[in-house]
């Protein structure tokens, strides 16, 4: 699918693996709209790329809208990438044997809420812009693709919360794929592992963080680069073959327990 002259939504894309997606898709000639919580980070990516930012929940339908709407208006709608989401870290008990230390559940909610009820959020708006597409010669109308993490299979302690909602955007991906097929629109998702962002912070501790988080990777032995995910981003957009799948970048990874 060519998407120069189109336009895109990158949910998150105000740092990290949607700040590296969103400048890709401006690269490719994509008028990008950059939809984050967080404004500095946002305005900034998008006034860089010369594209346009929204502040949006992406649990929030009205503030969805807004966003699909300022992206058609600028041009057709066909690509979308969820990058939107937050951790988690909390055991399912408490150690003194009390009901109240078990892990909240509002908190748990809130995961879900964001991760996978968000995306689909996005998902089934932008999809339905997308759908009043003109086709291509392929009958492409556009492409979506999910983030979910590799601790969707591999989970480590404490990790409940974040794994579920990372589990549901695997299990989506086919159904979604299979409801979208017949307008022409493709759904992909993207399980990163140890990816370099900025919520690893800066700093000698940080570094010797990641250094030790790095020795279970396979090879190449080290983090990976938000650019690297931008990659495969860009061509699991763009390969129209490839639909309703999950593709792990994780040079091999398998978390371990903790």
């Amino acid at each position: 699918m060519e998407l120069q002259g189109s336009s895109a939504i990158v949910t998150g894309g105000g740092s990290g693996l949607g700040e590296a997606t969103a400048g890709a898709l401006a690269g490719r000639g994509v008028s990008v709209t950059v939809v984050d919580l967080n404004e500095e980070g946002g305005k900034r990516v998008a006034g860089e790329l010369g594209g346009r930012f929204v502040k949006a929940d992406v649990a929030d339908p009205a503030a969805v809208i807004e966003a699909v709407e300022a992206s058609t208006a600028a041009a057709p709608l066909r690509a979308v990438v969820n990058c939107a989401g937050i951790p988690s870290l909390s055991r399912t008990i408490g150690r003194d044997g009390a009901y109240e230390s078990a892990h909240d559940l509002d908190a748990f909610r809130k995961v879900v809420e964001v991760n996978l009820i968000g995306s689909f959020n996005v998902v089934r708006l932008a999809a339905t812009a997308m759908s009043t597409n003109e086709p291509d010669a392929n009958g492409s109308r556009g492409a979506i693709l999910n983030t979910t993490s590799v601790a969707a299979f591999e989970g480590q302690v404490g990790q409940v919360a974040y794994s579920a909602s990372k589990g549901g955007i695997v299990g989506v991906t086919l159904p979604l794929a299979r409801d979208l097929a017949v307008v022409g629109v493709r759904v992909n998702t993207i399980a990163p592992g140890l990816i370099e962002t900025p919520i690893y912070g800066s700093g000698p501790e940080a570094e010797e963080f990641k250094a030790n988080l790095a020795k279970d990777v396979v090879f190449p032995r080290r983090l990976g680069l938000p650019d690297e995910f931008a990659s495969m981003a860009l061509e699991l957009l763009t390969n129209d073959y490839v639909n309703g799948e999950v593709v792990r970048v994780d040079a091999g990874v398998r978390l371990p327990p903790k």
